[in-house]
């Protein structure tokens, strides 16, 4: 009866369960490691190898990327399945005797762009099984830890997600300068020392802590069969990795953030950060550039420094509006301008570096399948434009979007003429095989949030104040820029 009740009232309303965030985990010792976590801030969780077992790995195993590379034992997925329970009862058991032992680590090199690539560590698969299984427990701790800023590499966060949260809270906060930083080589000069005395804040189980830096100190086996053993970083691919990541980068940089920056701001402060990336957002000039002094010397403490290229201050004002002050965060270019009522809006669209690397890689991918056959090739492409347009068809992108599918039938057009000797497609034919296979057509449109976007406690307080106000001012105050707040509430 409840239930029709409440139906009828409101059916437009979607009905959410009131669930927390220690809920969701599968396993019920996650839910309670969770649950304290979330309760006792301060509390040092010990015996934590203990829960390494059977029901664990049975569980992390199916987390397992199928079709992911072999390690130097050239183990498979598929291999270590067909023995999985014997396989899964020797390493526990060796989990229990200390006689487990990290195997090397293969160094694979990906094309990263401009010429530049990135070093990918490819564990064997019995490591990559435990790092996942350890990796939940430590999640499971942690996740209660984490402010809701930060996204990089969390569970139901997305770089898309993080986008439009940053989008929210500064078209409706008073933000006048924006610093964007990144950090060089992040995952290559992540301190060991640093990262295990941070994890022993919260653990205190030795067992356990041994057995993360038996992985942070594996030998890496390099493309020309040479062993290193690393005196600082975790390789990129290992299953543990984004976890101790953000741990590493909570107490850099979030903390440091929320309990020392913001404290000492005159205005307003807030941080968006998406693994090493991370944009800053500032009401007054004097703010932003003690910021981006004090940055270098706070990152030095732990080991790290910033990209100069990639690290800057910038005027970026609704009173302002233009592309030319500008910046890009997660693959999008930020930039204020008019909407149709004449109203400043905050618009994105696809960063031009972003775009150019789209367009090469489809120009390539044309290129050497051209021999396939046209539908299955049609088929490939849609599959890759609503990927692209799943992810940057953000409100105002339209015509990124459009610049993206006309570029394709134009590479249509080029390269199915160039499968034999004579021009054979013209573009009468090319309409017609395309309209048996119809490209996507973009379409841009807000995804409704999942959760309520990070206010600062001065926005919280001020918004009962604000709801009456539907302007925004700027008035100059002792030579400094003050831009007033629109009215509103977002999710």
């Amino acid at each position: 009866m409840g239930k029709d009740l409440t139906e009828v009232r409101s059916p437009q309303r979607q009905l959410i369960p009131d669930t927390e965030d220690w809920e969701r985990y599968e396993l019920p010792f996650l839910r309670g490691i969770a649950y304290k976590a979330k309760t006792q801030p301060n509390y040092r969780f010990r015996d934590l190898s203990r829960e390494v077992n059977k029901t664990l790995l049975r569980s992390s195993f199916r987390k397992l990327n199928k079709k992911a590379a072999s390690g130097v034992d050239r183990v498979t997925y598929f291999d270590y399945k067909e023995h999985f329970e014997e396989n899964v009862e020797n390493l526990v058991e060796r989990l229990k005797r200390g006689s487990y032992r990290a195997r090397l680590v293969k160094r694979k090199y990906i094309p990263k762009g401009e010429g530049k690539t990135r070093a990918l560590g490819l564990p064997v698969l019995e490591d990559k099984l435990l790092q996942t299984a350890c990796s939940d427990i430590v999640s499971a701790i942690y996740e209660q830890d984490f402010h809701p800023f930060s996204y990089g590499y969390r569970p139901r966060r997305s770089a898309r997600q993080a986008a439009d949260d940053l989008v929210v809270r500064m078209q409706f906060g008073k933000f006048g300068y924006v610093v964007e930083a990144d950090i060089k080589g992040f995952f290559n000069h992540i301190d060991h020392d640093i990262l295990l005395e941070l994890l022993a804040q919260r653990i205190d189980d030795k067992r356990f802590l041994r057995l993360i830096r038996k992985w942070l100190k594996a030998g890496i086996l390099e493309e020309d069969q040479r062993v290193q053993y690393p005196e600082e970083g975790t390789p990129q691919g290992g299953s543990i990795s984004p976890i101790l990541a953000n741990i590493y980068l909570h107490h850099a940089i979030d903390e440091w953030f929320e309990k020392v920056v913001k404290p000492h701001c005159q205005g307003e402060a807030i941080i968006c950060r998406y693994a090493d990336d991370f944009v800053c957002a500032f009401q007054y000039a004097e703010d932003a550039e003690r910021f981006y002094r004090v940055l270098p010397k706070r990152l030095k403490k732990f080991n790290l420094e910033v990209a100069e290229e990639k690290t800057n201050i910038l005027r970026f004002s609704r009173f302002q509006p233009g592309l030319k002050n500008r910046f890009c965060f997660l693959s999008f270019e930020f930039y204020w301008d008019s909407d149709k009522q004449g109203k400043p809006r905050l618009f994105r669209r696809t960063g031009r570096k972003r775009l150019q690397t789209a367009k090469r890689n489809l120009t390539e991918y044309i290129k050497e399948n051209r021999h396939m056959k046209t539908s299955c090739l049609l088929d490939s492409l849609i599959r890759k434009l609503r990927g692209h347009y799943q992810y940057f068809g953000v409100v105002g992108n339209l015509e990124g979007l459009f610049t993206v599918k006309n570029y394709v039938v134009a590479l249509l057009y080029k390269w199915l003429n160039r499968r034999s000797g004579r021009k054979s497609c013209t573009w009468e034919r090319l309409k017609t095989i395309i309209s048996f296979n119809p490209l996507p057509v973009p379409v841009c449109c807000a995804r409704p949030a999942k959760a309520r976007v990070w206010w600062s406690s001065r926005v919280m307080e001020r918004k009962s104040l604000l709801t009456t106000k539907a302007s925004t001012t700027e008035e100059p105050r002792e030579g400094k820029l003050h831009a007033g707040i629109c009215a509103g509430d977002a999710e």
